[in-house]
C-alpha cells in the first residue's frame, strides 16, 4: 500500500519539477511553458506548498542552466505521503523548444526523472511535448501532452495540461491552469510579482477535484546571469 501512495503522489508532482524562466510559467505551476532560460543565465526555484490531497508540507529547490540549445537542471524535492510518510525525489530534467513563428508560437520537449530515494531508489519519468502561443504581448497560452511512467511497474498515466498567463504590468502576472495528471484532474490559480529584474515571488491556490479540498504554495524564483 505504501509503494501505491508514494507512486501517486510522487508522479502527480512530477509536473512541477521543470526549472523555467522566471517570467514565464513555471515554479510550483503544473503546467509547462514553452521557453527556457535566455543564453548564458541559470536559475533556482524553490517553493513550499500544502499540496490539496494529503497532508504536511512539501518542498523543492531547483537549480538550472541553459547549455547550448537546451535548459538542464537537478530537481530535489521532499513530499508527504498518506500516513505520516515522505518521499524524498532527486533527478535531472531537460527541455528543448524552438520557435516556428517568431513571438507567435514555441513548441518543445521536455523531460523529467526522478528517484525516491527513501523507498528503494525507484525511477519514474515524465515526458510530454509543451506549447506556448502570444495572442498579444501581455497574453500567453501553454499546452501540454505527454505521460508519467511509475516508478518501479512502469505504468503509464496520461498528462493535459492548458493553462493561461496574463502580465497585469511589468510587475504582476495572473496564471491559471487546468491538468489531470494521474488520473486525478486539478486546477490551480495564483500570481507571480517580480520583485526585482533577478528575483520573482509565486503565490496560488489549487484544488483536486476527487478530494474537493484546497492547497496553497509559495515559491521564489532567482535568476542568476553567468
Amino acid at each position: 500500500m505504501e509503494g501505491r501512495c508514494s507512486v501517486s503522489i510522487i508522479l502527480a508532482f512530477a509536473g512541477v519539477l521543470v526549472v523555467q524562466h522566471a517570467d514565464a510559467a513555471g515554479g510550483h505551476f503544473e503546467v509547462d511553458d514553452a521557453v527556457v532560460l535566455d543564453p548564458g543565465h541559470c536559475q533556482v526555484e524553490t517553493w513550499a506548498a500544502r499540496p490539496p490531497d494529503v497532508a504536511g508540507t512539501a518542498l523543492h529547490v531547483g537549480p538550472g542552466c541553459r547549455v547550448g540549445p537546451v535548459e538542464l537542471g537537478v530537481n530535489a524535492d521532499r513530499l508527504p505521503l498518506e500516513g505520516g510518510d515522505t518521499a524524498g525525489l532527486a533527478g535531472p530534467q531537460i527541455k528543448w523548444v524552438v520557435d516556428p513563428i517568431a513571438h507567435r508560437l514555441s513548441i518543445g520537449m521536455a523531460w523529467i526523472l526522478a528517484a525516491d530515494l527513501r523507498h528503494g531508489g525507484r525511477w519514474g519519468q515524465t515526458g510530454y511535448a509543451v506549447a506556448t502561443w502570444w495572442p498579444s504581448e501581455t497574453l500567453q497560452v501553454h499546452g501540454n501532452a505527454g505521460a508519467d511512467w511509475a516508478p518501479g511497474t512502469g505504468d503509464r498515466t496520461r498528462r493535459l495540461g492548458l493553462g493561461i498567463e496574463w502580465a497585469a504590468n511589468d510587475t504582476v502576472s495572473v496564471l491559471a491552469e487546468r491538468l489531470v495528471a494521474t488520473s486525478q484532474w486539478r486546477s490551480r490559480v495564483g500570481t507571480r510579482i517580480n520583485l526585482t529584474d533577478l528575483l520573482s515571488l509565486d503565490l496560488s491556490v489549487s484544488r483536486a477535484d476527487n478530494h474537493g479540498v484546497r492547497g496553497f504554495a509559495i515559491g521564489l524564483n532567482r535568476d542568476l546571469p553567468r
